[in-house]
């Protein structure tokens, strides 16, 4: 017997789980869902379940949805328009099966690039600063399907489809590497505040998907339980306001790119000067 919450992870053996999977193993009850039981070094990773959440089917996975607490849905397929469309269905598959199942909240990895439109304002002098409550924009496919994951969970949030509401929380990850600044060039300033501004470290991460899992009220101001916080860490170079997810979640980065990467970012500005 364990009172231990029930977390069921897509994606499982992903890049972005397996950044949290140690802290999520020693604090949930986890079901492990993936297309490959390998991680990206080609390491085993214990407990994945194979299964194609792509499938229409719902049927065919429902069993690993009973009795869950709460979804956290990385899973994705690489690609072009048609991959990407069919991420999107996944997405309304995990969604209409939590629903279906009773599944209290569903925590979704969408992305920074679903509003990076105005990124490429911002390198342009245009803009300055983007906030979760602007409108998503993006200018490609991988982007366009964040911005669906977000309208889609928006939908399921709302309740008016399908009459009861289901819990979102989607994430738009920034740079979660910490190579952010190996490859980039003195001259490129730009580029050096760019990967300041989006890192996010793996304990930040970690903490942050934790706190939109557990926290117990995430409503709007309208009651609909569906919210969208930026995933960076607490960096000084930020573009992307965490403003919202400090007040809702409760959301404290401990890291700031500035602080981690001083001796890197002092060697670019030498660099940039001679």
């Amino acid at each position: 017997m364990t009172d231990k919450r029930k977390v069921l992870v897509t994606g499982a053996s992903g890049y972005i789980a397996g950044r949290m999977l140690p802290a999520f193993r020693d604090r949930y009850d986890l079901v492990l869902l993936d297309v490959n039981t390998t991680n990206r070094d080609n390491e085993t990773v214990d407990g994945i379940q194979i299964v194609d959440l792509t499938v229409p089917d719902r049927d065919a996975y429902r069993r690993y949805f009973n009795g869950i607490d709460a979804a956290v849905h990385c899973a994705f397929k690489r690609g072009g328009f048609e991959n990407e469309l069919a991420n999107v269905q996944m997405a309304y598959n995990v969604y209409q099966t939590c629903l279906e199942e009773d599944v209290r909240r569903v925590v979704v990895c969408s992305s920074n690039h679903a509003a990076d439109y105005y990124e490429r304002l911002i390198w342009a002098d245009e803009w300055d600063f983007v906030t979760p409550e602007m409108r998503p924009l993006s200018d490609n496919f991988y982007g366009w399907a964040k911005e669906a994951y977000e309208h889609l969970g928006f939908v399921f949030a709302a309740g008016h489809v399908n009459g009861k509401k289901l819990q979102n929380v989607q994430l738009r990850i920034g740079a979660p590497r910490e190579t952010i600044l190996d490859e980039v060039q003195p001259s490129k300033l730009k580029r050096i505040h760019r990967g300041l501004g989006a890192y996010l470290s793996a304990r930040d991460q970690t903490q942050l998907f934790i706190k939109s899992i557990e926290t117990e009220n995430i409503e709007d101001e309208n009651a609909v339980p569906f919210q969208i916080f930026y995933g960076i860490s607490g960096n000084s170079h930020g573009f992307w306001s965490i403003v919202n997810a400090r007040k809702i979640i409760g959301y404290a980065p401990e890291d700031n790119s500035a602080v981690k990467f001083a001796e890197r970012i002092a060697e670019l500005m030498a660099d940039s000067k001679s």
